[in-house]
Order: structure tokens, then sequence, then C-alpha cells
């Protein structure tokens, strides 16, 4: 069981898959956002402290970037479209010995939407 938190402790996650790799993305949000995300399905991330999160949407609307609403740290993206089953937790929330297992996988989401590893 991986465990992540914002700073602040209001939110809290946890999620019952190993954490094998993330992807540093170069978009104009995730640079910005300066985040790690690991991807699952909905179904393995439980909040165990959901506290209040500010969202924001952008472009095509089709993704909610969450933060904490009291000390503002990115935790996770999720798809406007329920349907939808995945979802991206900010890695960076983990403990940094389950983080450094991680293969860091480089994905060019400003021009091409590929991997350049």
């Amino acid at each position: 069981m991986i465990e992540a938190s914002c700073h602040c402790g209001a939110i809290r996650l946890q999620i019952n898959a190993p954490l094998t790799e993330v992807t540093d993305c170069n978009c104009s949000i995730c640079r910005r956002y300066g985040v790690l995300w690991a991807y699952y399905s909905p179904r393995q991330v439980r909040f165990t402290a959901p506290g209040a999160t500010d969202t924001y949407m952008w472009d095509d609307r089709s993704i909610a970037f969450h933060r904490c609403a009291t000390c503002g740290c990115v935790t996770h993206w999720q798809a406007a479209d329920t349907g939808r089953d995945k979802m991206g937790v900010n890695a960076r929330l983990m403990a940094t010995d389950v983080l450094s297992g991680a293969k860091v996988r480089h994905l060019d989401g400003a021009l091409t939407e590929q991997y350049v590893d």
C-alpha cells in the first residue's frame, strides 16, 4: 500500500498498486506544476482524508487538476468524463523511498504526445 499526502495533510491518498514508473511531462501545465505523474485506475486510489480541493480545467476541459485548498499542493488529476479508467496522482507526494525506485519516463506533452525515452 502506497500512501501520499499534500504538505498540510488535508488530502491523503492510499494506492493499492506498486509504483513502477512515473511520467515527467513537459506540457505547458505539467512543467509549471513540477509534478511526476503516477497513473492508476480510480478504483486503485482511496482518499483517506478527503479534504477540500480546488480544481483547474483548461483547453478542452477534459481533465480537472486538483490541488489542496489549504496548502496548494497539486494532488491529482481526474478525467472530466467519469467513464475514463485513468487518473494521475502526483508521485512527488509519496515518500522519497517509494519514489526513488520508480523509472522516470519523459513525455513530450508539449508537441508530440509521445514518450521520448
